[in-house]
């Protein structure tokens, strides 16, 4: 169970991988060895999945942020293999969700440009078998970043 403390915990964490347990101990009024047990129980108990660096796209070149709706035409268990394996492989696919809906799959994709999303769509999704119809919707502005899970 999560106490109050270990919710605070959490959010800050979310805001700034790089506190210190120093530092997360005067923000919880704990000292620095409590707030640095707590943080390695929420590891190892599985709360914190690991840290990660938020990069800017388009100061890598990735100037096209899109949704691609993927919809099978056939349904099976190695064609859901199938497509997940041609998903992990493609680093422009940096998420993918099962959908109920219309939808099977949503893909978040970032690009560096509109003929590399045609590509991706058109050389890599549709040739796959198992791939009925693909849709997808261009991301004009992000007004709200990916933001911390509500703790």
């Amino acid at each position: 169970m999560l106490d109050d403390t270990d919710k605070k915990l959490l959010a800050a964490l979310q805001k700034n991988a790089h506190l210190t347990s120093h530092q997360l101990g005067e923000m919880l009024n704990l000292s620095p060895s409590q707030a640095g047990r707590r943080r390695q129980r929420l590891e190892a108990e599985g709360y914190i999945q690991g840290y990660s660096a938020r990069l800017d796209p388009d100061r890598l070149g990735l100037h096209v942020q899109g949704f691609v709706q993927v919809q099978l035409g056939t349904h099976g268990p190695d064609h859901a293999r199938s497509f997940a394996r041609l998903v992990q492989t493609r680093p422009e696919i940096t998420s993918a969700w099962t959908m109920t809906g219309e939808a099977d799959y949503l893909l978040r994709v970032y690009c560096a440009d509109l003929p590399a999303l045609n590509r991706l769509i058109h050389e890599v999704l549709l040739p796959h078998p198992a791939v009925a119809r693909v849709h997808s919707q261009i991301v004009m502005d992000q007004i709200k970043r990916d933001a911390p899970l509500p703790t």
